[in-house]
């Protein structure tokens, strides 16, 4: 699954031709929720569905936190069950990031 050029703006830091979204699904789905536009999350919807979207909050923490109780609404999502408000996750992610 190739990710389409339009969304290659949101990958800045590395070779998005060498990414393959099935091998890296929770990655694409954080990147694209967490820095993308309203095309870029159908776009993930699309593709991954709502199962793996919610498995992806549930599972990776590199969601930033306005981002990840936005996603947690829309997917009805107790923030207790995401993991980038778990502990010891949030406690580092103040001390680096204050705001």
């Amino acid at each position: 699954m190739k990710i389409p050029k339009s969304l290659h703006k949101y990958f800045w830091d590395m070779d998005v031709k060498k990414l393959d979204a099935r091998n890296k699904p929770y990655f694409i789905i954080s990147r694209l929720l967490d820095k993308g536009d309203f095309k870029s999350a159908k776009w993930v919807v699309d593709n991954f569905g709502r199962q793996m979207i919610g498995e992806t909050l549930r599972n990776y923490k590199d969601f930033s936190l306005q981002s990840a109780s936005f996603w947690a609404l829309i997917y009805k999502i107790p923030k207790e069950e995401i993991k980038c408000f778990q502990e010891p996750y949030r406690t580092v992610h103040k001390t680096l990031w204050p705001y």
